[in-house]
C-alpha cells in the first residue's frame, strides 16, 4: 500500500484523511515536522506521496528534481510524489481546486473586476487562476500595500471578491474582512475558508442575495487532483461533487428549534444516536455553566438576562461541527442567534400542536401559549431551513428529518 499523507508544521484536525479515503486505497496520515527536520523527512524515503501545507509550500521546492508547469509558475508546491528513481516531483493542486470551486459556484470571472483579500501564499494561486479565467483586473487588498483596507472606496465597482485570509475561520468565527455593502456592483463572493461552512463574509453575501461559495469544494477538488497525481490515473469529476456533498452534510450541525416542550431534546438524542453524532442542548449548557436550572435563572434574573446567557451558549455550540443541537424555545427571538446557528448548521423547526405542549417547570409557558406562538411564528419561519411535524412518534420525526437530509 502506498504511504501518503499531509505534511505541515502544526496540523491539528484535518479533513484530508477522510476525503482521500473516499478517493483511493492508500494510507493517508498526518505528518507534523519541525523546520529543522524538514530536509531529513523529505530525503529519508519514508513516503510515496505527500500533500504539503503551510509553512512548507516553498520550502520543499529545493528538494524537488522536477516541478510541474503550474508549480514552477507559482513557485508553490502542495503535492509531492516520489518517483521510481527516488527523486521528488512537485506539483500544485491548489490552482486546480480553486478553479473547480469557481466553476461550481457559477460565479463569472471573464471580464470582471476582481478583488483578492490577502497577500499570503493562497493569494498568488488565486490571482493566477483569476487571470487565467479572463478577469478584467485582479487587485490584491492587503493590510499595508498600495491597495488596502483603508482605501476600499477606490474599488467600490468590484464585481467579484475572493477571501484568501483566515479572517472568520474557526475558532474566530463571526468576523469578516470587509463589509460587502460597500460594493454595490458585486456579483460573486468566494471564500477559501471551509470551517465554519458559512463565514460572516459569506453570511453577508447570502443576506444580500449575492452568489457565493465556501472553501470546502476547493479542498475536495484539490484532493481529487492530488489523488490523480499519486495514482497516475484519472478520477471522474463527479467524485468531487459526491464527496463535497457528503462531507458538507457530515460537517454541518443539525439544529432543532421550536416552541418550549415541542420535543427538541428528545428528538435530538434519538437523531444523534441514529447518525452516530453527539447530541448537545443549549439549555443544558446554560444550566451546567450557571449551576441552576433555566427556570430558576429566569425567575431570579428575568428573561432578558437569560437570553444573554442563551446567546453565549449558542455562540459556543454553533462553532461545533457534526453535532445535533437542541435549542431553547425562545432562542429565535434574538436575531443574532440566527447567524450563530446557521454558520455551521441546517435548522429544523419542530412543530407540535399548542395543546400538546407541556407547561410544568416552564415559567414562560405559564401564560397564553397561543399568544406566544403567534409572536414567535415568524421567527421560527425565518430561522428554519426545514419544517417537521412532531405530533407523531419520535421515530417518525427522526425519519422525516433524515428524509430532508437526503
Amino acid at each position: 500500500m502506498k504511504r501518503c499523507g499531509l505534511l505541515g508544521e502544526k496540523l491539528g484536525h484535518s479533513y484530508s484523511p477522510a476525503i482521500h479515503a473516499e478517493l483511493a486505497d492508500y494510507e493517508y496520515r498526518l505528518y507534523e515536522v519541525a523546520p529543522e527536520k524538514l530536509g531529513e523527512f523529505l530525503t529519508g524515503g519514508g513516503f510515496d506521496g505527500m500533500n504539503v501545507t503551510i509553512p512548507y509550500k516553498k520550502a520543499v521546492i529545493p528538494y524537488c528534481a522536477k516541478l510541474s508547469p503550474i508549480a514552477q509558475k507559482l513557485q508553490s508546491v502542495n503535492v509531492l510524489v516520489r518517483r521510481e528513481d527516488g527523486t521528488l516531483y512537485g506539483d500544485n493542486a491548489d490552482a486546480y481546486g480553486f478553479a473547480g470551486m469557481v466553476r461550481a459556484s457559477g460565479v463569472q470571472i471573464d471580464g470582471k473586476k476582481t478583488l483578492v483579500l490577502g497577500s499570503g501564499g493562497a493569494s498568488s494561486t488565486v490571482c493566477a487562476v483569476l487571470e487565467e479565467m479572463g478577469a478584467r483586473s485582479v487587485t490584491i487588498i492587503s493590510r499595508k500595500g498600495e491597495d488596502n483596507y483603508n482605501n476600499l472606496d477606490r474599488h467600490a465597482d468590484a464585481e467579484v471578491i475572493v477571501n484568501t485570509t483566515p479572517v472568520g475561520m474557526y475558532p474566530n468565527c463571526g468576523v469578516s474582512p470587509v463589509d460587502l455593502s460597500l460594493f454595490p456592483k458585486l456579483e460573486g463572493v468566494l471564500d477559501i475558508v471551509y470551517n465554519p461552512a458559512r463565514t460572516a463574509f459569506v453570511l453577508q453575501a447570502e443576506k444580500l442575495g449575492i452568489p457565493y461559495m465556501s472553501g470546502l469544494y476547493m479542498l475536495v477538488a484539490q484532493a481529487k487532483r492530488t489523488a490523480e497525481v499519486f495514482e497516475n490515473r484519472d478520477i471522474p469529476d463527479s467524485e468531487t461533487e459526491r464527496i463535497w456533498k457528503k462531507l458538507s452534510l457530515e460537517m454541518q450541525n443539525i439544529v432543532l428549534v421550536g416552541m418550549p416542550g415541542s420535543g427538541k431534546s428528545t428528538v435530538a438524542a434519538r437523531l444523534a444516536e441514529k447518525l452516530d453524532r453527539i447530541a448537545l442542548d443549549s439549555d443544558a449548557e446554560i444550566e451546567e455553566k450557571n449551576g441552576m436550572s433555566c427556570a430558576q435563572l429566569i425567575e431570579k434574573h428575568g428573561e432578558a438576562e437569560f437570553r444573554e446567557l442563551e446567546s453565549e451558549a449558542i455562540a459556543a455550540l454553533g462553532k461545533r461541527s457534526g453535532a445535533v443541537i437542541a435549542t431553547g424555545g425562545g432562542c429565535v427571538t434574538r436575531e443574532e442567534n440566527y447567524d450563530l446557528l446557521h454558520q455551521n448548521g441546517i435548522i429544523f423547526w419542530l412543530k407540535r400542536d399548542i395543546d400538546q405542549l407541556p407547561r410544568e417547570g416552564r415559567p414562560l409557558s405559564a401564560g397564553d401559549l397561543a399568544a406566544m406562538y403567534d409572536r414567535r411564528k415568524a421567527c421560527y419561519e425565518r430561522f428554519a431551513d426545514h419544517i417537521v411535524d412532531n405530533n407523531g412518534t419520535v421515530e417518525d420525526t427522526v425519519q422525516a428529518i433524515l428524509d430532508c437530509l437526503k
